[in-house]
């Protein structure tokens, strides 16, 4: 699990809250019904008003998982590809029907059991291609919803400051509590602008971020069953997917060597 996300939402509420300790305020005083009604049922509804209730659904489905996912690493399935590349050279492709069986990464063992099937590469390489693309749109289309709610909370916020203030503007015989009342009015701007930066924002950037990592490693993966459909050297194949990884460790072709040589 990366807990990036969740340790930067709880980050951002507690240096909010603490600065508002820190001023002396007490930090109830922004906790009040009305603005956080209006903010954050009205923003999820502008949101649902603008998406079907499929995409709703799928957006926040979508957040536990983002917010517990563990950053996908192509190292690992790089040696995985090595690895099979080896034994398919040495034993032929049918020999990794078994190891298929092994593979957790899902899109790995449909590609590769695809490939030992006899599927033409031309064809493999559509397909999964296909599925790296569906997968990228509908990260895409959940992180929109979030980023969309993100516009949209800054001015329902705003409109519950004007509702507010005209409240306000009706009570002017009573100055004893227009302080009080004019404070309260700018809660909701508050509200609409910390969901939108502290909320919104974040989880529409943070599965956009997770689906790119994901959509590289299929990429990555792709690469290589086709290189090990062709019976390449695993040599070769490892350096070749390594040169797709932006961090690739130099030391790890050391490896590789040593099977293209046995």
């Amino acid at each position: 699990m990366d807990p990036a996300g969740i340790i930067g939402i709880v980050v951002a509420f507690v240096a909010i809250f603490g600065a508002l300790f820190l001023e002396g305020a007490n930090p109830l005083s922004i906790m009040l019904p009305a603005p956080l009604l209006l903010v954050w049922v009205g923003t999820i509804g502008v949101g649902v008003a603008g998406h079907t209730l499929k995409d709703v659904k799928n957006a926040f489905a979508a957040v536990p998982r983002a917010l517990r996912s563990k950053a996908p690493d192509p190292s690992t399935t790089v040696d995985t590809v090595v690895s099979l590349a080896d034994k398919a050279r040495r034993e032929g492709l049918l020999a990794l029907e078994d190891a298929a069986r092994d593979i957790d990464d899902e899109f790995l063992r449909s590609g590769l059991q695809a490939a030992i099937d006899g599927t033409d590469p031309e064809d493999l390489r559509v397909i999964l291609e296909d599925r790296i693309a569906t997968k990228r749109t509908r990260d895409r289309v959940n992180a929109k919803y979030f980023q969309d709610m993100g516009g949209y909370a800054p001015t329902i916020g705003i409109i519950g400051t004007v509702i507010s203030l005209v409240h306000v503007l009706e009570n002017l015989s009573e100055p004893e509590t227009l302080g009080h009342s004019i404070a309260a009015a700018f809660v909701a701007t508050l509200w609409g602008i910390l969901s939108a930066n502290v909320v919104w924002l974040p989880l529409g950037t943070r599965i956009k971020r997770i689906s790119d990592l994901e959509c590289s490693q299929m990429e990555v993966t792709l690469e290589g069953l086709l290189a090990v459909q062709a019976g390449a050297n695993p040599r070769v194949v490892g350096e070749r997917l390594r040169s797709l990884l932006p961090d690739a460790p130099a030391g790890d072709k050391k490896a590789d060597e040593k099977k293209a040589a046995a």
